[in-house]
Formats: structure tokens, sequence, C-alpha cells
């Protein structure tokens, strides 16, 4: 049986068009952030039996989810964390998450990328220190 990280690369390569380059490219730069990082797929179901990517450390950090006109990286405690490159375009209303979505021709800065990622890691770690 696969591996998350086996399983993630399955549903990038299904993906031909600019949405699996898209989400390669993004989970190069969570890999290039936190080489610590935990692969995951969960929330598997009939609707979409290939999941949802999940990078974890010290606890949930993001998702990775493929729609048709976007793919959309959402960080679980995205809200706590700060965004000096304004990275976050969507879910800005909730109290918790905030998301990046990328639509086609469009590309996230990398360092500010990684920065941002690498502030979300620090996040987890710090709460999991003072629980």
């Amino acid at each position: 049986m696969a591996n998350d990280s086996e399983l993630i690369d399955a549903k990038i390569a299904q993906m031909s068009d600019w949405r699996g380059a898209a989400m390669a490219r993004m989970r190069r730069l969570i890999k290039d952030a936190d080489p610590d990082v935990v692969e995951e797929v969960k929330w598997r179901k009939p609707s979409n039996p290939s999941g949802v990517p999940v990078w974890s450390h010290a606890g949930m950090i993001c998702t990775g989810e493929t729609y048709k006109d976007k793919i959309k990286l959402t960080f679980a405690q995205g809200a706590s964390l700060p965004d000096p490159a304004k990275l976050f375009n969507s879910s800005l209303d909730g109290g918790t998450r905030r998301a990046i979505d990328i639509r086609e021709g469009e590309t996230v800065d990398e360092t500010p990328f990684k920065e941002l990622f690498r502030a979300a890691v620090a996040h987890n770690l710090a709460k999991r220190k003072s629980a």
C-alpha cells in the first residue's frame, strides 16, 4: 500500500494541467521551508477518493485542495500568523484559518511563502510548549 507522500505524488500526477504544476511547486516550497514536515492524506471519501494533502509539524500547518479554477492552501492557524507580504487572499473573515488561492497564471513569491510556513511551524511548536 502506498504511503501518504506517494498518494500525494499520484494526486499531483493526475492533474495534467496548470493545477498539478502549481501544487507541485507549492509542495516543493513547503518541503524546502521545513524539511521535517509530515505529509498526510486526510478526508478520503467517494466524492474525493484521493483525499486532501495535509502538511503537519507539531500539529496541522496547511491543507492543499484542488478546484476547477484554483488550488487553495488553507493554513489551520493562519489568523495567528504574521503575513507582511499579504499572501493570504481567501478566508480572511474567519477567526482561525486563512488561505492562499492560486489561479491559473498566478505564482506565490517563494521567500515570503517559506517565511509564512516557518512562522506556522513556530506557532505550533510554541503552542505545544505552553500546553
